[in-house]
């Protein structure tokens, strides 16, 4: 029997049982009508949840579920030479799952973009051999099992050649991206978690502090957040979803910030 709990609605892993998850309770997230209800590892399985790794782009990979397990992100897998960074890990995993992971090469980092995302983190850790588990210092009170595996970081940190975390903060205080330099054929890629949401129409992003609750961020901080990013070149932006910018995306978040910050400060209040 499983000696730890899965949040049903973000699918964040526990070392006990609160009355509700402190993740859902937030502003940010929340709690279903229903009440909180927790599952486990094996009631995902016997449930009949899979999971599969799906190509992205060269050296760039994706894990799914279907069903959803709690928010459903999707994580990413960025594979380098020197090792595979595993992004954003899902509140789920079986052994099949892991194996294939193992195919890719050794995952030498377990990062999540925000709590949100921590998922089964330290499970993923765990059956990776005790891959390292970065987690932003700002938010290092988030995290709801503890395991030795856990280190924080602040700032910028190349965690592979060419791969680089940094915390443009925004969603939560510690919120990080990816920058991938080798992704889109050299052009460089963002793994930008829900810091910078890409939107449906593929040609603009979003800086929210609450998603599911409609919170905006600022202005100033949506600007501050697409200058962070900008220091590097990337051609392209991938979500924590299946949400994609192809092509132009440094340009697209930058003008993005600036309409934001146009609307949140009532530029364009006679149209409405």
């Amino acid at each position: 029997m499983d000696e730890w709990w899965i949040c049903a609605t973000c699918a964040v892993e526990h070392d006990e049982q609160p009355e509700v998850c402190t993740i859902c309770a937030d502003e940010r997230q929340w709690v279903p009508a229903s009440g909180q209800a927790w599952t486990t590892l094996t009631e995902l399985e016997e449930a009949g949840v899979r999971a599969e790794i799906h190509v992205l782009e060269h050296d760039l990979y994706a894990l799914r579920t279907t069903p959803d397990v709690g928010i459903g992100q999707e994580s990413k897998l960025v594979v380098t030479p020197d090792g595979v960074l595993l992004w954003d890990p899902i509140g789920y995993l079986d052994d099949a799952l892991v194996a294939a992971v193992r195919a890719l090469g050794e995952v030498v980092a377990v990062v999540a973009s925000h709590p949100h995302m921590y998922g089964v983190q330290v499970e993923w850790s765990r059956r990776l051999g005790g891959a390292p588990i970065l987690v932003a210092e700002p938010d290092r009170g988030w995290v709801q099992r503890e395991d030795e595996a856990i280190a924080s970081w602040q700032g910028d940190l190349e965690v592979l050649p060419g791969v680089v975390l940094s915390q443009p903060g925004g969603h939560f205080p510690g919120s990080a991206v990816v920058h991938w330099a080798a992704g889109a054929g050299g052009r460089g890629v963002l793994l930008s978690g829900d810091t910078i949401f890409a939107n449906p129409d593929r040609t603009s992003v979003s800086f929210m502090r609450s998603y599911p609750n409609r919170i905006p961020l600022s202005g100033a901080v949506a600007e501050r957040v697409a200058q962070h990013v900008a220091r590097r070149p990337f051609d392209r932006l991938y979500n924590n979803f299946a949400g994609v910018i192809p092509t132009g995306a440094r340009d697209v978040v930058l003008r993005s910030a600036a309409r934001h910050a146009a609307w949140t400060r009532g530029d364009h209040d006679g149209l409405t």
